[in-house]
């Protein structure tokens, strides 16, 4: 695809958004991957630029967890492992399955998505630490598989997914639950990063413009009261979505 100052007009403010969203209330997925297909990358190639500009910010607040000793290292582990075998298959099962039909699951999918990432009576703060005793560890092993082999494949929501699992199944309190997550989602994202480097589907120029507008949303987003920025979450999600589905619509 030829790059255009038009492709970087869509992306780079989005991925700002993306960025500002996701550090007050999550979901900047929902807007990151939209942007690359609003500004006319293939699904593949959207999938992996936004893989490279998502593996950034991920980077920077895992590290952030780690410096306060928020993760639990027993269980971090073996599933980030599971991420990792997890992720694997998910980006590679999406190299396989065409232009078309991966525009039809993006129907299905993306809607899904936002509705558990939109819909926060579904986290239940009612938990504790995350505790690496047999239980907790099997659950822990199993969302990352799976999961994981989500955000291989496609990714928008995944953060929201494992930590309803963590809250609700292993009964871990949302920041517990947020620090775990974080591993995994780092680790999910290197792994299909690479895998879609192997076959020469990221955009370089584009996704590194749009990491760097990603980090900027989140360092901006960070000093708001959460009060305050959540007001403008649930608007700016669905209007990119629907700007994303008329694109799909007319393109069909």
């Amino acid at each position: 695809m030829t790059l255009t100052p038009l492709s970087f007009l869509i992306v780079c403010p989005l991925l700002f958004l993306a960025g500002f969203v996701d550090s007050i209330g999550g979901g900047g997925g929902l807007i990151s991957l939209p942007a690359y297909l609003l500004a006319g990358l293939p699904v593949h190639q959207a999938i992996a630029t936004n893989k490279l500009s998502s593996t950034c910010g991920t980077s920077l607040s895992t590290g952030r967890f780690l410096r306060h000793g928020l993760i639990n290292l027993k269980l971090a582990v073996p599933a980030a492992l599971a991420a990792f075998a997890g992720s694997t298959l998910g980006a590679q099962l999406s190299l396989l399955v065409s232009e078309n039909v991966m525009k039809y699951i993006l129907f299905a999918v993306l809607p899904v998505a936002a509705f558990f990432v939109l819909n926060r009576h579904l986290f239940t703060d009612k938990g504790g630490d995350a505790v690496a005793d047999r239980r907790t560890m099997i659950i822990c092993v199993a969302a990352a598989l799976l999961i994981g082999a989500y955000d291989g494949f496609y990714g928008p929501g995944t953060g929201t997914f494992l930590i309803i699992a963590f809250t609700v199944f292993a009964r871990m309190s949302v920041s517990s639950a947020n620090a775990q997550a974080k591993v995994i989602n780092l680790t999910s994202n290197i792994t299909s990063l690479v895998v879609f480097l192997l076959n020469g589907q990221v955009v370089f120029l584009l996704g590194l413009a749009g990491a760097l507008c990603n980090m900027a949303g989140n360092w901006l987003g960070s000093g708001l009261a959460l009060n305050k920025g959540t007001r403008i979450v649930r608007p700016v999600i669905l209007g990119v979505l629907l700007l994303l589905f008329l694109k799909i619509i007319i393109g069909f």
